[in-house]
């Protein structure tokens, strides 16, 4: 009967190593978030090699992930001057109205996807507003439509 008992307490133990730690505990301490753990200037590295959609998805992951991202202007910058290829009016009108660099890019992106794809003849041969795609249009200013119009003439 002592045999029993004593591999009993030595079971009981072993499962108490086991379990020091409830397992939500355990998995919180797995997930460890780099954002805390590395230099700020480590997580903007690696924010920085992100495309403009994993940036903006990276930036609703989490809080710190958030406060690492929207803190850092510089983070938008980048796409914001790739953008800014074909937007550049636009861009450089933001900027000058004080805007961040973020902002511009939102009030943006989807103005120059849509005048990229004009500008260089996507819809040109289109005979109907049935044959454009569902986001061919954007609402842009008359200079915008100007320039499309001026590339059209030239083709």
């Amino acid at each position: 009967m002592q045999k029993a008992s004593k591999k009993n307490k030595q079971a009981l133990a072993s499962y108490k190593d086991l379990t020091v730690l409830p397992p939500a505990k355990k998995k919180e301490e797995n997930r460890e978030d780099f954002v805390e753990l590395l230099p700020p200037e480590v997580s903007f590295k690696i924010f920085s090699e992100l495309d403009i959609q994993s940036l903006c998805k990276a930036a609703v992951t989490c809080k710190s992930w958030n406060r690492a991202i929207e803190n850092s202007d510089h983070l938008w910058k980048h796409h914001c001057l790739t953008v800014r290829a074909v937007c550049q009016r636009e861009i450089d009108c933001d900027r000058g109205n004080g805007y961040s660099w973020k902002v511009t890019l939102l009030r943006n992106y989807w103005k120059s996807k849509v005048k990229h794809e004009w500008l260089s003849g996507k819809y040109s041969n289109i005979h109907s507003r049935c044959g454009l795609p569902e986001k061919s249009m954007y609402p842009m200013d008359a200079d915008t439509w100007g320039e499309i119009l001026e590339a059209e003439l030239e083709r």
